[in-house]
């Protein structure tokens, strides 16, 4: 099982940290505005199986693992698939919440979110067809504190809501094929 260890994070300034986001953007808006192109990303994540059901994964030069519970079958050394996918939502919410809090002036001290999905494992065993495989209802609590209006907060969730790319990925289908190689 993996713990947090808060040691390992590096700790930013909220000024420091308002200055890498607003530097960033300008040199994403400037990149893009002299090459529209520059905007089209791609990443590339691959997975191999090892352990019962874990999954080792490499992202860039990142390696992580994904397991399952013993329940699901697993050695329970890692998150499982679903609780990456609920913690993929809540660090881009994150970035998102500080990247337009610096952007719209709002001050914000600090951030916690906790996300909830509720996934019915029928499908997933075969049990049930007519039910989802994955979640069929996702809660976030957003938890934001700082000297700013219930307003002013309000206005930058809808901006957050509104330009959050994972958020976007549970809130929309998106085109996916698969293929054997």
């Amino acid at each position: 099982m993996t713990l947090l260890d808060d040691t390992a994070t590096t700790v930013f300034p909220p000024a420091e940290r308002a200055e890498r986001l607003a530097a960033a953007g300008a040199a994403w808006a400037d990149r893009i505005e002299r090459n529209p192109d520059a905007a089209h990303l791609t990443y590339t994540v691959t997975g191999r199986g090892t352990g019962a059901v874990a999954t080792a994964i490499t992202a860039g030069r990142h390696r992580f693992e994904v397991d399952e519970p013993a329940a699901l079958a697993g050695d329970d050394v890692a998150a499982s698939p679903v609780e990456y996918a609920l913690a993929a939502l809540i660090s881009c919410q994150i970035v998102v919440y500080r990247l337009y809090a610096g952007a719209l002036g709002i001050q914000v001290d600090d951030i916690e979110i906790t996300a909830e999905g509720d996934l019915d494992a029928r499908k997933l065993f075969g049990i049930d067809e007519s039910v989802r495989a994955g979640f069929n209802q996702v809660r976030l609590v957003v938890n934001l504190r700082g000297p700013e209006s219930a307003d002013r907060y309000e206005t930058l969730r809808e901006t957050v809501d509104a330009h959050c790319p994972v958020l976007d990925l549970f809130q929309n289908p998106v085109l996916t094929t698969v293929v054997l190689g």
